[in-house]
């Protein structure tokens, strides 16, 4: 069996060298001197946004730290557009998941806060829809609350703006006054933002008022750059991309034949895409991190799981006559019908990536499978496999994307003059349990193998899993939980972000659009959180 090293090359910050001895991927300036390296591995299988954040969360502590991703970089999967911060999108989930929802979600944008694109969304109920605009207040409401709630905790929680102006209502006489209004290219007030809508949007199909809400664009191309450099910063971090996991097999085990039995240590089996030899590892606890490839670990494992698993796509498109930024515009409507929520998100130069929650766009007809009793994975048809691992083919791309433009046009008539680039975002979303409405999720723990799952249907919980398995290896004596490192993640004291501005992941964030074949302009935002502002918040009671 093959044992991991450090390396002993000192790296550069911001570059990734690999062992030839070891065959790990090691980032950040290494220390070699092993006096120094914990004794404790973690093995991560999955590099996307849970994985990688609970790699970083973990790595922090000074854990050594395996994580194993499939594809060359991280944070490569479903579609992601928004915070969700408030969870307005889901008017069937609960005010509680809401709140919840809102505090992950600042929690998680405190950890990457360069990965922002600072810009209300515009929440409009559809004449046809049986809903009333009326109906979100009392929610907004109660989120309204718990966000001063969460800055009088901490002024560092007030990063969605002052929380007085966390949502704004505007009237049909308003958007008729500001219909005439000459648009500003680079909106600075609400206001101005909502100039394009009261121009574009046809105001005949939707009920008033229209709601404005402080919840802003999450780019998944700076994500995935903030969490490479990130990792960078850690002796201890080590990053297997382009590496199929092959098997994992309990090392140490007390009553194996017993339903109740004990492991201590896992080895992973793996091989990277370049190298002809498999190559395995023990570690002293296992996290499964695999998205919706979940099950596949847990049959391994041999733990009995139910969940779903559900194939979604976002389409990108090019709209050159919106004549400057315009904020995010979410039309309701109900999930999997012909007139699903319709969702425009912007990106710089002129790109938007469309959501339309019906089975012709987003969703698809049969994208959302089960477990069955005699697995943990939910089998996807093999054309959405071919799809996530090969890449969509191209007529059917079109047609959808197409579709997609003209789903929008419904309600922006303008918005017929985009153009389809020959890509989406889109993946397998993994749902615990049966009810394919749940966007509160987490982590389970199975304490006495040794083994956690991340079972995050938003990305905005995987902060809160990667707490919840600190917690675990406490209680099981792994770590020790009340020490100066893991008291700087409450006061969100990241080293990546003392030697990394927006620049910096700017750099990474268009790297990694082009290798995945976007426009690189998607890399960028329109408007970033304010650096100076940052650099002034300093932790409650400081």
């Amino acid at each position: 069996m093959t044992t991991m090293t450090q390396s002993s090359n000192k790296n550069h910050a911001h570059s990734v060298k690999q062992d030839d001895s070891s065959k790990v991927l090691s980032y950040g300036d290494h220390q070699n001197s092993p006096a120094k390296r914990p004794t404790k591995r973690i093995g991560i299988l999955g590099g996307g946004t849970a994985g990688s954040t609970i790699a970083i969360r973990l790595a922090a502590l000074g854990l050594e730290t395996y994580l194993f991703e499939k594809k060359k970089s991280l944070i490569d999967g479903p579609p992601m557009c928004h915070l969700h911060a408030g969870g307005n999108l889901y008017r069937e989930i609960p005010d509680e998941d809401c709140v919840a929802l809102l505090k992950q979600c600042i929690d998680i944008l405190r950890l990457y806060p360069y990965t922002i694109d600072v810009r209300p969304t515009v929440f409009a109920v559809p004449t046809r829809d049986e809903g009333l605009p009326e109906d979100l207040l009392p929610r907004l409401d109660i989120l309204t609350a718990a966000y001063q709630e969460l800055i009088e905790q901490d002024v560092n929680n007030k990063v969605l703006g002052e929380p007085e102006d966390y949502y704004q209502l505007y009237s049909h006489e308003q958007l008729l006054e500001l219909s005439e209004r000459e648009q500003v290219e680079v909106p600075s007030t609400v206001d101005e933002w909502m100039i394009p809508v009261a121009k574009y949007l046809d105001l005949n199909k939707v009920k008033f008022p229209l709601i404005v809400v402080q919840e802003y664009g999450w780019n998944i191309f700076r994500l995935a750059a903030s969490a490479q450099l990130a990792l960078e910063e850690y002796d201890h971090a080590h990053v297997f991309t382009d590496t199929t996991v092959q098997k994992v097999v309990p090392v140490d085990c007390e009553n194996c034949t017993n339903a109740d039995h004990h492991v201590t240590k896992w080895r992973i089996d793996y091989q990277q895409a370049n190298d002809s030899q498999a190559e395995s590892i023990e570690v002293d606890y296992l996290v499964n991190a695999c998205g919706f490839r979940t099950g596949v670990i847990d049959d391994m494992v041999g733990v009995e799981v139910t969940r779903m698993v559900e194939f979604k796509s976002s389409y990108v498109t090019h709209w050159g006559d919106a004549g400057g930024q315009i904020p995010e515009i979410i039309v309701y409507g109900q999930r999997g019908t012909p007139e699903g929520m319709a969702q425009l998100t912007p990106y710089p130069g002129g790109y938007f990536q469309i959501h339309g929650m019906s089975k012709a766009i987003t969703l698809f007809d049969d994208g959302l499978v089960a477990s069955s009793s005699d697995s943990a994975q939910p089998q996807l048809p093999q054309q959405y496999v071919h799809y996530i691992e090969d890449g969509w083919d191209k007529a059917p791309l079109q047609a959808r994307s197409q579709q997609a433009i003209e789903y929008v046009a419904e309600f922006v008539p303008t918005f017929n003059s985009a153009r389809t680039v020959g890509n989406a975002l889109y993946g397998g979303q993994q749902i615990p349990g049966e009810d394919d409405t749940l966007r509160v999720a987490d982590v389970s723990l199975y304490s006495n193998i040794r083994y956690a799952r991340a079972e995050n249907v938003k990305a905005s919980s995987t902060l809160i899993a990667a707490d919840q398995i600190v917690n675990e290896l406490t209680t099981l004596g792994l770590i020790q939980n009340d020490t100066p490192m893991n008291r700087s993640r409450y006061a969100h004291e990241w080293s990546y972000l003392t030697h990394n501005d927006g620049l910096a992941v700017d750099k990474v964030a268009r790297v990694l659009a082009e290798q995945r074949g976007f426009p690189i302009a998607m890399a960028d935002v329109n408007h970033s959180i304010r650096e100076a502002a940052l650099d002034d918040l300093s932790p409650a009671g400081v």
